[in-house]
Order: C-alpha cells, then structure tokens, then sequence
C-alpha cells in the first residue's frame, strides 16, 4: 500500500480515509492481508491508538474483517459494505462517477416515492403543515442552485419525518452525501426538478389531503425525468 505519514497530530478519521479510499480504489484487494497495527503506525506517522480506532471504523462500514490472532483481512465491499460508504464511493473512482450517480438517483426516485405515500398516512397535524411550508419554500423566480438545493432538502426532510421511518432517515443523508460528493451542478435535469414549485405545492397537497396513492404517483412522474437515459 502506498501510505504517506500523516501531517500535523496523528487523527484516526484521517487514517479511517486513507485506508477507505485504499480499499475502494483497488490499490487494496479483497482477501488481501493489511499491515499489522504497528506498520500501519509506523507507514502514517501516527500512533497505534489512531490505527486501532480507525481500523475499528473500516470493520463498522464492512470493508475489513479482523480477525483476534490473526490477519487483518480486506472485504469485497460490493457484498459486505451498507449505504454508509456511498459518500466515499462517489469520491473514491472505484465506480465511474455517473455509474454511482444514477445508481444514487433510482434509489432516490424509490424511496421519495414511498416516503411520500407513508407520510400521508402517518404524519401527524404538525408534521403535515411542515410539508405544506417546506413546498411553499421553493424559490417562486430566478434562484441559484444552492437556493433550489436548499429548498429541495428542507421539503424532503419534512416528508421524511413525516414518515417515522429511521431507515428512511438515515437513508436520506446517505443519498444527499453522495449527491453532494459528486456535485448538483453536475446534473442540470437535477436542479431542473429542484426548480419545479408547482409539482412540489402539488405534492405537499396531496400529502396533505392523506391521498397517498395520487402522492406516490406525482412523486414518480416529478422524479423520473432524470432516471431517462
């Protein structure tokens, strides 16, 4: 592994990205053996503590196994990794870029549709007036992309909420962080939705109205624009 010393005072989530963007490039193979604790200290300029702490977060994210006694071993991240390390994919080049980026949008595109059927049913008074003022939030004229980005995750957030649904949730910053890694501006059909007002004050109605079948509905036809080749 080509490993240089850390600079400045030995952090473990500067060692955690190294060895992630190791193992996601390539540079490091499934079934591949990592350097003990104490070369990985000695390679990165750091102490073991920082070393066991990240190794510890490489095992969380499922791209190591380690093994008491024996070799630290590397994983195939396609099989045993979660949707935690989708940000670091999206920056790695393990996956081309646009690969990763559609994979992020259909998987988008799902789960906004159900989400929006789910907060209909289950959102509370409160949670559904959030909804209604998230919507009435989108920029009405001429906005740039971060007013439209911003305007997009606030509505998104309060439809999430709505749904009391963790999985959703945690599923939703995983989604915006690879999006963000990759770039809104790479993907003008994307700040195109962002601009829609109306299809959103639509939706946040329905949502509103607990008509969730029609919710779902508009939420596929306002998203799948961008899953066209």
């Amino acid at each position: 592994m080509d490993i240089a010393p850390v600079a400045r005072a030995a952090v473990s989530d500067t060692v955690f990205a190294a060895l992630v963007d190791e193992i996601l490039s390539g540079r490091a193979a499934p079934g591949d053996a990592l350097p003990s604790e104490r070369e990985l200290a000695v390679a990165f300029a750091v102490n073991r503590h920082a070393i066991r702490e990240a190794l510890k977060r490489v095992q969380q994210v499922g791209l190591i196994r380690i093994a008491q006694g024996g070799k630290t071993r590397i994983e195939d991240w396609r099989h045993t990794a979660g949707l935690e390390v989708l940000h670091a994919l999206a920056i790695s080049g393990a996956v081309p870029a646009d690969r990763v980026l559609r994979d992020i949008l259909a998987l988008r595109a799902t789960v906004a549709a159900d989400a929006a059927l789910l907060c209909a049913t289950t959102a509370t008074g409160d949670e559904l007036a959030r909804v209604l003022a998230t919507a009435d939030g989108y920029p009405a004229g001429p906005a740039t992309v971060a007013e439209l980005t911003s305007a997009d995750l606030a509505f998104w957030e309060a439809v999430i909420d709505g749904t009391h649904n963790i999985a959703f949730r945690l599923g939703l910053n995983t989604l915006v962080s690879g999006i963000s890694a990759i770039g809104v501006e790479r993907i003008p059909a994307l700040v195109t939705e962002y601009a829609d007002r109306d299809n959103h004050l639509a939706l946040a109605r329905l949502i509103a109205d607990r008509d969730g079948d029609r919710a779902k509905a508009l939420t596929e036809r306002l998203l799948a624009p961008i899953l066209e080749p």
